[in-house]
């Protein structure tokens, strides 16, 4: 009697008494969780079917034998190609998921902060059967203080600001969906959502490139998973915790903190530009290095500003002043420029 079975009407496999004897899966299993292994068992399944379609790793596991040798070499063939499967597979959001939370565990670690990612993966919220907010991450460990990210590494995903938005037409999952729905589902204090530059809708570039806010919904975070580039996410998540822990004891005027986060973000934006303007454009270094720490000072500046609004819930009108001229910031930078200038002639 055959092992798999299908069900046609239910579109499913199932599988039967199921046992496999190999050291590597045994080991593998062995390593995990009790209550990862179904998971990460379906996984498995999904990435070994992806491979076999592959006609380039079909062939190659054809000619192999069951020694561990040519077993591994299969291996090392399936890791090569995970960037081609990724993007031709609806499994593609599942690894994104784990990629991301591993990448923000290690930025922390080595931030050393207490905070941690975890994948909530198949359970579902505080709304019956939904599963919206992929990762949680817990503030200094604190599992009532949590920002939430939701992964979305699809491109029909669309900003859906409630100006356009229909109510009569067919529900659809948008930016601004997604973002409310994880903070309410996760009980989250702020949200993000991850897009890949590569599966991204112009809608949401528009908003921006790099990172984005909307206004009392959340932060947007443009990664490279093909180039190993989560920076963007990064900086989403730091904005989003310091809104998280210094924005709980007061009532926040909401489009005074959209004034003061947008303009952060512009200028982190600005720095990034400049950072890729550095590396594909070497005569240009004086003028680049002179803007880049312009621009870490209106970063650092900004900051300030933004972790006093939040700690005291207000600006007095001669901090707005002041924030409106930046005088304080150019003497500063007047003194930077000069270095720079005295530095790259002393060369």
């Amino acid at each position: 009697m055959s092992t798999i079975k299908l069900n046609q009407q239910l579109n499913r496999v199932e599988i039967k008494e199921f046992e496999i004897e190999n050291p590597i899966v045994f080991n593998y299993f062995n390593n995990l969780p009790v209550n990862e292994r179904d998971e990460k068992l379906l996984r498995a399944i999904y990435i070994g079917v992806l491979a076999l379609m592959e006609d380039r790793i079909s062939a190659f596991l054809s000619k192999t034998s069951n020694e561990l040798g040519t077993e591994l070499e299969s291996l090392k063939m399936i890791f090569e190609m995970k960037k081609e499967l990724f993007y031709k597979s609806t499994i593609k959001g599942i690894l994104a998921e784990d990629e991301i939370a591993e990448f923000l565990n290690n930025y922390f670690q080595e931030k050393r902060l207490k905070d941690r990612a975890v994948l909530t993966g198949n359970t579902a919220g505080n709304i019956a059967k939904n599963k919206t907010g992929d990762i949680v991450c817990e503030i200094n460990g604190d599992n009532n203080l949590k920002i939430v990210i939701e992964c979305k590494f699809d491109k029909s995903i669309r900003l859906g600001d409630i100006d356009s938005k229909d109510i009569f037409t067919r529900k659809t999952d948008t930016a601004w969906s997604q973002l409310i729905e994880a903070e309410a589902n996760r009980d989250g204090k702020v949200s993000i959502i991850v897009f890949d530059r590569s599966l991204v809708d112009n809608s949401i570039l528009k908003l921006s490139e790099n990172v984005g806010y909307i206004s009392g919904i959340g932060f947007t975070a443009i990664i490279d998973s093909q180039k190993g580039d989560y920076s963007n996410l990064s900086i989403a998540y730091m904005l989003a915790r310091d809104i998280a822990l210094n924005a709980k004891q007061v009532e926040l005027d909401k489009d005074l903190l959209a004034i003061l986060v947008n303009r952060i973000i512009k200028d982190i934006n600005e720095v990034l530009s400049i950072k890729s303007l550095v590396h594909s454009n070497i005569e240009n270094n004086k003028a680049i290095l002179k803007q880049l720490e312009k621009s870490i000072l209106l970063m650092e500046f900004n900051q300030e500003y933004m972790k006093k609004f939040l700690i005291e819930g207000t600006l007095t009108k001669k901090d707005l002043l002041d924030f409106y001229s930046g005088e304080d910031i150019r003497d500063k930078y007047r003194i930077i420029e000069k270095e720079i200038k005295s530095e790259i002639n002393d060369r």
